[in-house]
């Protein structure tokens, strides 16, 4: 059972990266007709509303390092699932990474040099953004988003919601935050393009694992601290 698991995070987290670092990559600035900010901030956010009904049922859908460690800090995750649960995570968003470089590289003049949605501070931020700027952003915002999945998750929330929250509160952090750094709060999702793009988006990559790994552990402590019970462990299926 516990493969299973992991094999339906590999899956989900490859959903998320391809969909939403797809978007940004192939349809943004698609002449005429580019989805542009809006679109990707909602190409990130469906992804995740999809493969929570998906696959919530088997792994708890947590596609992303920094929320699995957000719910082990919250109580809501066993530790020992941790390790297991971001190798598989980190597997499936370079599998999507490699899969949209072959795509997005079948086009005339595509130079993977120029960004490929990866994330950064400083020049390679959007919008010039400091690396203090964008280190406060991510840490915020992925403590705002591991919150709402604390809540949307706990035993009296409405029942079957809780992915159109998560995946409407993904859309809000983009929208707010893809001129700062690209929006990351996901280690997996920044770390499959930048071992594409190399250079400076291998040399940056640390602030979008521990920046993330602390909001992650920040917004679940506080949930925990907030409202303790009912709760419930959100890794899906009981292991056999």
């Amino acid at each position: 059972m516990d493969i299973k698991k992991y094999a339906a995070e590999a899956i989900g987290t490859f959903w998320l990266t391809f969909a939403g670092c797809g978007s940004a990559v192939i349809a943004a600035g698609f002449p005429q007709v580019g989805i542009g900010l809006v679109g990707v901030s909602l190409a990130f956010g469906l992804s995740v509303v999809t493969m929570a009904y998906a696959i919530g049922h088997i792994s708890g859908c947590h596609l992303n390092p920094a929320v699995t460690v957000g719910l082990a800090a919250g109580g809501r995750f066993p530790a020992g699932q941790i390790l297991p649960y971001v190798i598989a995570q980190v597997a499936g968003a370079i599998v999507a990474a490699w899969l949209l470089y072959v795509i997005a590289s079948g086009a005339p003049g595509f130079d993977v040099s120029k960004g490929f949605a990866s994330n950064g501070y400083g020049a390679h931020s959007p919008g010039q953004y400091s690396m203090i700027v964008c280190f406060l952003t991510e840490v915020v915002m992925t403590m705002m988003f591991l919150f709402i999945i604390m809540g949307a998750t706990h035993g009296r929330a409405p029942a079957g919601f809780a992915p159109l929250a998560i995946g409407l509160a993904l859309v809000m952090i983009h929208l707010v935050s893809i001129p700062v750094t690209n929006t990351s709060v996901n280690p997996a999702r920044s770390t499959g393009p930048a071992l594409f793009v190399g250079g400076w988006a291998t040399a940056q990559l640390w602030l979008f694992w521990v920046a993330p790994l602390i909001g992650g552990a920040l917004g679940g402590v506080i949930y925990r601290w907030l409202s303790e019970e009912p709760a419930g462990v959100v890794a899906g299926a009981k292991t056999a």
